[in-house]
């Protein structure tokens, strides 16, 4: 017997439901849909890397090993997000390290990743009072501490977070040119230590959207030049 028009109109509703349902499952996981969607993605936007001198990547890539915590953040973003520390030779930090101002990072220059308008920033959180400890006050709504977020008007977003407090010298709707400097690296936010984190977005809501795979320009990985490339943790980066 051959179902009712109405009854056919059901089933495909409850298919389609079914499916979205499914779809929005995988996205960000490891489903076929991150895979062709997300995992494959190419970015538009022609990046660089956001800083001066050599840092040393604490988490970044496309699998769960090098994003650790990132990857399983998938709707704010952070999947495919990086964690890095300026470093000099082998070392992030002078004597102990026991201090913010301990850590080469700590008041590094930030450069903007490529052009695009700034669209919001948080410029007014106290740094954590030392690395391993993060200040009490710092809850859902803070935690990338002091950031930025960048337009590239073509769809794409860049958050750059845990700047040190007023250091930020970019406003909203200020036009930003790639590598034009942006602030400096601190310790605000959900942080245990100077760091900078970096994520491109599919959208402009603080941390709220998917993540997108970051592609860098002309950069050097492990002293191996790389004109186009995504590090990953473990690994030294530097500007060509």
């Amino acid at each position: 017997m051959k179902p009712s028009l109405r009854l056919t109109t059901i089933l495909s509703t409850v298919l389609i439901v079914v499916l979205t349902s499914c779809a929005d499952t995988l996205i960000g996981d490891q489903g076929q849909l991150d895979e062709d969607v997300y995992f494959n993605y190419q970015a538009i936007t022609d990046l660089e890397l956001p800083f001066e001198e050599e840092w040393y990547l604490t988490a970044g890539g496309r699998t769960h090993a090098d994003g650790g915590g990132h990857f399983f953040q998938r709707e704010s973003g952070q999947r495919y997000a990086y964690d890095m520390i300026k470093i000099e030779g082998d070392r992030a930090a002078t004597g102990d390290g026991s201090t913010n101002e301990d850590a080469f990072g700590f008041g590094a220059r930030i450069n903007a990743p490529a052009d695009g308008v700034i669209i919001s920033v948080e410029n007014s959180i106290d740094d954590n009072l030392r690395p391993g400890f993060i200040n009490p006050n710092i809850n859902n709504s803070n935690l990338g501490g002091n950031y930025i977020m960048i337009d590239h008007l073509n769809g794409e977003y860049s958050l750059l977070a845990h700047f040190k407090k007023g250091s930020i010298i970019v406003a909203v709707g200020d036009t930003v040119v790639q590598g034009q400097e942006v602030g400096k690296a601190g310790n605000s936010g959900n942080s245990t230590g100077t760091h900078l984190h970096y994520q491109l977005q599919n959208t402009p809501d603080y941390l709220n959207g998917f993540g997108l795979p970051a592609q860098f320009q002309n950069y050097y990985e492990d002293d191996i030049f790389i004109a186009r490339g995504e590090p990953t943790r473990d690994q030294k980066v530097r500007k060509n």
